[in-house]
C-alpha cells in the first residue's frame, strides 16, 4: 500500500483527491494531509511516504495591478514554499514530489476571435506574477530530480467540478439564470476534477517524472458549455450570434472577457498517456458537477 501526503490543507484539489482515493482505491493507498499555513509542518517527518502531492498555493484571483506586498506573497507561497517542501521531501527520503503548476505559465488567453493552442514547442511566457511564481517554482524543483527522487510537474488548464471556484461557477450561474447567451467561437482546454484525480493517481502508481499536461478528451466552447450546463439543470438557453463586436469592446475595459470567451488550449498530443485517465466525458462531467 502506497502512502501519500498532501501538503496543503482544505484546498479544493487536495480534498477532492483524498475523497477520490478513499472512494475508489481504499485498499491501495493511504492519504494524509498536513497544513502549511504555519511553520509546524517543518517539524513533521516526511519519511515513509511514497509521494508528496503539493497543492498549497495562492490562486490567481487578482484583476489589474496588484500591490508590491501581494506580489511578494505570490512568490513566498507559490515559489519559496514549494521549493522548501520539495527539498524537505528529498531529504526525508520521499520517492516523488508532485507539483500543481498551471497552464497560466503560458500567459493569458488569446483575444476574442484569435486562437492560442499550446504545443511542445511553445515557450513559457507568464503574463503576471502569479504565472511567473509558478515558473520560478518549476525551475527550482526540477533540478532536484535524481535516480531516487522523481519530480512531477502538472500544468493543467482550468479545473472544474462540484464545489470548484473560478470561472466555472460564474458560467453555471449565468446558465441557470439567463434565457439568452452570446454565441462565440472559441476553443478551451479544461480538466474535470475526477479526471485530474485519476491522472495524479497514475503519476504515483507509475512513479512518473517530468512535465505533464492533463486535459479532458474534448475541447470546450464557452457558449456550448453554458448551453450544456443549462440542459443539465433542466433549463434552456438560446445562443445568439452577433455579439462578437460588443465583447471585443468590453475586453478593452476588462481582462475577464478574454478570460471567459478567448481561446487557450493544449494540443491533444501533449495530453496523451499510456493509461486512460479520462474517466468522464465532457457531458458526463457537466452532469456530475451540476447534479
Amino acid at each position: 500500500m502506497k502512502r501519500i501526503l498532501i501538503t496543503g490543507a482544505d484546498s479544493y484539489i487536495g480534498t477532492s483527491f483524498e475523497a477520490y482515493i478513499k472512494k475508489n482505491y481504499p485498499d491501495s493507498y493511504t492519504v494524509d494531509t498536513v497544513d502549511m499555513i504555519d511553520g509546524t509542518w517543518r517539524e513533521k517527518s516526511f519519511t515513509g511516504y511514497d509521494a508528496i502531492f503539493h497543492v498549497a498555493g495562492i490562486a490567481h484571483s487578482d484583476n489589474g495591478k496588484i500591490s508590491a506586498e501581494r506580489e511578494k506573497l505570490y512568490y513566498a507561497v507559490n515559489t519559496d514554499l514549494t521549493a522548501e517542501t520539495a527539498s524537505k521531501a528529498k531529504t526525508d527520503g520521499v520517492g516523488q514530489f508532485i507539483f500543481m503548476s498551471s497552464a497560466i505559465v503560458y500567459g493569458d488567453s488569446a483575444p476574442i476571435g484569435k486562437q492560442k493552442r499550446i504545443t511542445a514547442d511553445t515557450p513559457v511566457s507568464p503574463a503576471n506574477c502569479y504565472g511567473d511564481s509558478k515558473v520560478q517554482a518549476e525551475k527550482r524543483i526540477l533540478p532536484l530530480q535524481d535516480d531516487n527522487f522523481c519530480v512531477t510537474v502538472l500544468r493543467p488548464p482550468m479545473i472544474y467540478g462540484k464545489g470548484s471556484r473560478g470561472n466555472y461557477p460564474t458560467l453555471s450561474k449565468m446558465a441557470r439564470r439567463m434565457p439568452v447567451f452570446p454565441r462565440v467561437k472559441n476553443e478551451r482546454s479544461m480538466l474535470y476534477i475526477g479526471n485530474l484525480c485519476e491522472f495524479v493517481r497514475l503519476m504515483i502508481e507509475n512513479r512518473e517524472a517530468g512535465v505533464f499536461y492533463p486535459q479532458n478528451a474534448e475541447y470546450s466552447n464557452t457558449s456550448e458549455l453554458v448551453h450544456m450546463i443549462a440542459e443539465a439543470n433542466g433549463k434552456r438557453v438560446r445562443l445568439i450570434g452577433g455579439f462578437g463586436w460588443a465583447l471585443k469592446l468590453m475586453s478593452v475595459a476588462t481582462g475577464l472577457v478574454n478570460k471567459a470567451f478567448g481561446s487557450l488550449s493544449y494540443d491533444m498530443s501533449l495530453s496523451e498517456y499510456k493509461e486512460n485517465y479520462r474517466k468522464y466525458t465532457l457531458e458526463e462531467s457537466i452532469k456530475e458537477t451540476e447534479k
